[in-house]
Formats: structure tokens, C-alpha cells, sequence
């Protein structure tokens, strides 16, 4: 019979976690100094997680770990870790830690449970709505072709209907995965670009750019190096709608990757959001791996 009891000391637990999420970062494309800063990251999270040891007769099979936390005036629940064994998987221990957790998050006033996976769950977490999805590729060389696309740096003219563009694309997206109302996306929307770009188009380490095929704008694109070491994140690579189903979606790929190279950075990171289904049908054509991917469901309030 699967059991389940909180520890004290988190030790043992969070040196196999470690293990765990390091392996799986560095096989989605992230060198090592890389999966150590999300390491370091998830971490400082993990202070405050609730991690109970999964056993099975008495003999230990695995992990889950829990926290409740308050996020945009909500109770939202999280499973930071749920893992089984190799020689325990399959024997309904998994399904029994997560209707576990679910039911602590639930317990403790969570209208919502989050889990960020970053290894294939299977069907365990079918049921979770997908709210997004980080992924990365190694860029070892640069791309020799861009199919006739061009980069260049944006002009100070062009910013301003770039940002107003983009804040409303970001809240879109927000919208479209169910993270967020429009209300209150268009206001994180205000926040984040506030935060990200304080300088905007000269603010340091983020490049701007505009693609053009056949001296035509054909799209935009926002990077920023070094924002983890040896990464480059994009926060978008835009394609204009006009544009679209020519071919560009790859060559501003490439674009981004081109750039990211001769910046320094081995790798190129993209968050997409759930729901952008044509997104992420071109990130895997392109060998984008899934460094982690969150999901989310609705869980009813215990009366206790």
C-alpha cells in the first residue's frame, strides 16, 4: 500500500532531486554552468516545499514534494517533485502521489495546482492543462542559410510600434493558455516589460532586430544574451502574419541562432505558451528540446 510521510531533514532527498533535474537539463541542450543556475534557482524554492517520501510497505519508492502559495490574490498549490523509482514504476504509485498532493494543495486553501515536468510523465498528467513549455536547442555553429532573410538591428522609429505590438502579443498569449484574464494580463504585461527593458531599445544585453527577405520587413525579433551562462533567450521571434506559411518561421529560427552564436552563447531558449500549437509544432520541427514544460489544473477547495 503507497504511503506518504513528511520529512524532516531533506537532505538525502534534495541531493537525488538534484541529480535528477541536472541530468535532464544538460540532455535538453543546457551546458553545465546553465543547469547549475536553474539548480541554484529551484533551490531557493524548494526552502519552503513540504517533501514526503513515498512507501510502499515500508520500503521507500520515491518522492513528492508540495507548497501552497499565494499568486495574484489566489491560493495556488505546486507539485515541486514527484518521482518513482525505476524498479517501483508502474504499481500506481505515481497516481497515488499525485491524487496526494492534490489533495494536500486542496487542504490548504489551493484552488490550483501547478507541476513543471521537465521528463515525460506518460498519461499521469493528462488531466493538467499545459500552460507552457521552455525549450532550448545547442547551437554549436552558426547556420550558413537563412533562405534569403536578412537581420538588422531595429531603429529608435521602429521601437515604439514594436513594444505597443508586442505587449499586446504577450497578453494574448497569456490569455490564449489560461494563465491569466485580460485584465490582469495586460497588467502583467506592464509589469514585466517594465522590468525586462527599463532602457528599452538600449538596454544592455538585449538585441532587436528586424528580419527582411527581399528587402521587405518580414518580422522582429527580441533576444537577450547571457541570461543564463553560455544562453540566449528569446523572448520572441516574430513573423508577421502576411508573411507566414513561406518558410520563415525556420529562417528566423536560424535568424536567432545566428545572432546567439556570434554573441558568445551555445544555446538559444524560447519560452512558448500553451495553447500555440503552431509555435510548438515549429520548435520541435527545429530541434528544440522540452527543457520543462508547466501545466496546471483546477482542484475544488477542501472544506477543512
Amino acid at each position: 500500500m503507497t504511503a506518504f510521510t513528511p520529512l524532516d531533514d531533506h537532505a538525502e532527498w534534495q541531493t537525488d532531486f538534484d541529480r535528477r533535474r541536472r541530468a535532464s537539463y544538460t540532455a535538453a541542450g543546457l551546458g553545465a554552468a546553465a543547469a547549475e543556475r536553474m539548480l541554484q534557482d529551484m533551490r531557493a524554492d524548494a526552502g519552503d516545499w513540504t517533501v514526503a517520501e513515498i512507501t510502499d510497505g515500508g520500503t521507500r519508492v520515491g518522492y513528492v514534494a508540495v507548497v501552497v502559495t499565494d499568486a495574484d490574490d489566489t491560493r495556488v498549490g505546486r507539485i515541486g517533485d514527484l518521482h518513482v523509482d525505476a524498479p517501483h514504476t508502474g504499481r500506481g504509485h505515481e497516481r497515488a502521489a499525485r491524487e496526494w498532493a492534490e489533495e494536500w494543495c486542496a487542504g490548504r486553501g489551493a484552488g490550483r495546482v501547478d507541476v513543471r515536468l521537465t521528463e515525460p510523465a506518460g498519461d499521469l498528467f493528462d488531466g493538467y492543462r499545459v500552460r507552457g513549455q521552455l525549450r532550448a536547442r545547442r547551437v554549436d555553429s552558426p547556420p550558413t542559410s537563412l533562405a534569403g532573410v536578412t537581420v538588422r538591428p531595429m531603429t529608435p522609429a521602429e521601437y515604439p510600434g514594436w513594444l505597443e505590438s508586442e505587449k499586446a502579443a504577450y497578453v494574448s498569449d497569456i490569455v490564449r493558455s489560461g494563465a491569466l484574464g485580460p485584465e490582469e494580463a495586460a497588467r502583467k504585461s506592464d509589469r514585466d516589460f517594465a522590468e525586462l527593458i527599463p532602457e528599452g531599445l538600449t538596454t544592455p544585453g538585449h538585441a532587436f532586430l528586424v528580419l527582411e527577405a527581399a528587402g521587405e520587413r518580414i518580422g522582429t525579433g527580441w533576444l537577450r544574451h547571457g541570461y543564463l551562462p553560455g544562453v540566449t533567450y528569446g523572448y520572441s521571434l516574430h513573423v508577421h502574419e502576411r508573411h507566414r506559411g513561406k518558410g520563415f518561421g525556420h529562417a528566423a529560427m536560424a535568424a536567432g541562432e545566428q545572432v546567439a552564436h556570434a554573441a558568445g552563447d551555445g544555446t538559444l531558449m524560447f519560452t512558448v505558451w500553451g495553447g500555440n500549437d503552431v509555435a510548438m509544432g515549429l520548435y520541435t520541427s527545429a530541434g528544440y528540446r522540452v527543457v520543462e514544460e508547466s501545466r496546471s489544473l483546477d482542484v475544488p477547495r477542501s472544506a477543512a
